[in-house]
């Protein structure tokens, strides 16, 4: 694999010693009195009036010591957050920039200066004090720096926080700077899906974000998916009997198990497959199983392990196997490895399966009466979702090129936009919980090209 960086001359002068050492904010305490053991920290909503009155009192202070000729006022919150602290102390980095008036006029009235503003922005970290029931304020910490110096150092600490969340580890110095560049640009890609969504996802850092696009489909995707044929046509699910309800969610009734982990290894399809047959053997038996995707990595030779496969082939190969062994008989290892299925060891089977219609209002119905299904779909914005109703663009989900599979476990409404819930296999740290939100409604994503189930007589 030809892996194509853009340098990034911003962070070129940034050592590896900076990154693993003294940078964890932007400037130091000033002196400040004994606030006692904080509360938890929370993110501020704009709209807060005691943000407001923290943002006009920074300014008047920074402004006051200022060797500027011109005012400065705050052109945008980066962030903003409280803690309850024998008052409140607010948190805030913002940007700075010049406003037309000089130093001697009323700083809200006056507007900005763009030519200035170019070149005299400035990314300040204030914290500020606030004793509501006294009316006093205290400026507690101030550091400002050019935006393009900030930035580095900013950009340079969500990378050092990634690393230790996701406990990453490098193999030597140029291996840190090339996922830092990575992040740099996935960064980047994060803020244009976000700034494009219809939706209510958010964007951001997630555990894939120092991996490139094509490092990302060839380790977790199936590209295969769009392109592989039947290898045996499946037959038409029977239509549900009635109408939908307005919701439904399989998790609230028993019928899905925990979300898994994939791993290192392209067998989403597998568990998508496997999920579906969960949800197939329980509503038949009454038993949640959690059943074996390393039998199909390992035994079915109809598809293509970690390399990728399809569900119908899945279906097919089980149906020859005889069945499935659960997780705790045939553990999941995330790569190929001999078969070693056990007829003896058969937990759960299926007689057939069945493609479904292509119409979301009907897929919908025959989820809601029959369980979770099995579905695929563009999974490119999922590399940076957090959480949310995901509705990307089709410039970045064309429904014609599905490479994930994954399961539809319910659907529903929240705040007015419809969605469908999805089991995702990429561990409970992925989305919320686990679990990925896509619009209902559009055939996002292609989410109605390739639906399936098993069936269970």
């Amino acid at each position: 694999m030809v892996v194509i960086l853009r340098c990034c001359p911003l962070i070129q002068w940034l050592s590896l010693a900076v990154l693993l050492g003294s940078v964890v904010g932007l400037g130091e305490d000033l002196d400040r009195p004994l606030l006692g053991p904080p509360g938890s920290s929370i993110r501020v909503h704009e709209s807060d009036p005691g943000l407001k009155k923290a943002l006009a009192f920074a300014e008047e202070r920074y402004n006051r010591v200022s060797n500027a000729m011109h005012l400065r006022r705050v052109s945008r919150v980066i962030s903003a957050n409280k803690q309850l602290v024998k008052g409140i102390r607010y948190t805030l980095t913002v940007e700075l920039s010049n406003t037309q008036c000089k130093k001697s006029t009323m700083l809200r009235t006056c507007d900005f200066y763009p030519e200035l503003n170019q070149l005299k922005t400035e990314v300040c970290v204030f914290e500020v004090w606030d004793i509501p029931w006294q009316g006093a304020s205290t400026l507690l910490k101030q550091k400002c720096q050019p935006k393009g110096q900030s930035e580095s150092v900013e950009l340079l600490g969500r990378f050092k926080e990634f690393m230790t969340k996701y406990n990453k580890v490098y193999s030597s110095q140029e291996e840190v700077d090339r996922r830092l560049r990575i992040f740099h640009e996935n960064l980047k890609t994060a803020e244009k899906l976000q700034a494009l969504d219809q939706g209510s996802a958010e964007y951001g850092v997630t555990k894939f974000s120092d991996l490139t696009e094509e490092e990302f489909r060839s380790t977790y995707l199936n590209p295969l998916l769009s392109q592989w044929t039947l290898h045996q046509p499946m037959k038409p699910a029977t239509p549900a009997k009635g109408p939908s309800p307005d919701s439904w969610d399989w998790r609230d009734h028993g019928a899905v198990s925990p979300v898994k982990n994939q791993g290192m290894c392209g067998s989403c399809w597998a568990f998508s497959v496997i999920g579906n047959i969960e949800g197939q053997w329980f509503l038949k038996n009454g038993t949640l199983l959690s059943l074996s995707e390393q039998e199909l990595v390992d035994c079915d030779g109809l598809d293509q392990a970690c390399r990728g496969g399809l569900p119908s082939n899945a279906y097919e190969a089980i149906e020859k196997l005889g069945g499935l062994e659960t997780e705790s008989d045939y553990s999941y290892t995330g790569h190929k490895q001999r078969c070693d299925f056990t007829t003896g060891k058969v937990a759960a089977y299926i007689n057939s399966s069945v493609e479904l219609p292509k119409e979301e209002k009907e897929i919908a119905a025959w989820l809601a009466e029959n369980g979770p299904v099995s579905v695929a779909l563009n999974a490119f914005a999922m590399q940076f979702y957090r959480k949310g109703i995901s509705h990307p663009l089709k410039i970045f989900c064309n429904p014609w090129m599905i490479d994930h599979a994954v399961l539809l476990v319910g659907y529903g409404e929240r705040k007015g936009i419809p969605f469908w819930a999805i089991k995702n296999s990429w561990g409970e740290d992925y989305g919320e919980q686990g679990y990925y939100n896509l619009y209902r409604g559009s055939n996002a994503c292609g989410i109605n090209k390739m639906c399936s189930s098993a069936v269970v007589n």
